[in-house]
């Protein structure tokens, strides 16, 4: 059984960016139901896996599209809770480096980043990701992930879906972005997931499974596996 991760920081750590109201219906509802009907699909169905990262990509493969949404914004909202933080941190020395390269610096990766946020049509995710050396910003739709994209390594995402910001902003995306990038990046994270690319550090990993009793029924569907 997977369980539902306790945010890095309180509920009111993030206002007024993101208000203790968002964060009690975000974490507390949104996430805990994905985490929820992840683990009850998994139940249903007689099946458990190592890690959420697992579940997702065989999903994926097995074109368990309810399983695949569930789990992948189960995966992505943990990921998104740690990419903030309420106390002002910097990229290190070498990420900073790779940002002058791929963007010419900071600001037209802040720009690129909140554009392609804005741009992004209905819900889903923006990333910074890394792959072979090389930082990209991509997009995901609705409850798809970089997660589960060989040799890619996530290093930062902001949540597009309405309800991570309409408490606060309303429809008003481009003032969340701006305020989120401005205030809320956890430029520490960012910059270790950097160095767990390049293999110098242990990249950040969904809670792995806490093992429960199996039902007569589990049981039955496991032997049959």
């Amino acid at each position: 059984m997977f369980t539902l991760p306790e945010l890095p920081y309180r509920y009111d750590a993030l206002a007024p960016i993101l208000s203790e109201a968002t964060l009690r219906t975000h974490h507390d509802k949104h996430h805990a139901k994905y985490v929820e009907v992840t683990n009850a699909l998994l139940a249903e169905a007689g099946s458990g896996a190592a890690s959420l990262e697992e579940v997702v990509e065989k999903a994926r493969r097995r074109g368990a599209r309810k399983l695949f949404n569930n789990a992948a914004q189960a995966l992505n909202h943990a990921f998104y809770w740690e990419c903030m933080n309420p106390a002002r941190t910097e990229p290190s020395a070498a990420l900073s480096k790779a940002v002058a390269s791929a963007f010419k610096g900071p600001e037209p990766l802040r720009r690129q980043f909140i554009e392609e946020g804005l741009d992004h049509f209905g819900s889903g995710w923006v990333w910074l990701t890394i792959r072979e050396g090389r930082l990209q910003i991509l997009a995901t739709h609705d409850g798809d992930t970089v997660m589960r994209v060989a040799g890619l390594t996530p290093l930062l995402v902001c949540d597009l879906w309405e309800h991570a910001y309409y408490l606060d902003h309303r429809n008003d995306r481009s003032a969340y972005l701006a305020g989120w990038w401005d205030r809320l990046v956890n430029w520490e994270f960012v910059s270790q997931q950097y160095e767990a690319a390049a293999g110098r550090a242990a990249a950040w990993a969904y809670p792995r499974p806490v093992a429960t009793a199996q039902t007569p029924a589990q049981d039955a569907a496991a032997a049959r596996r």
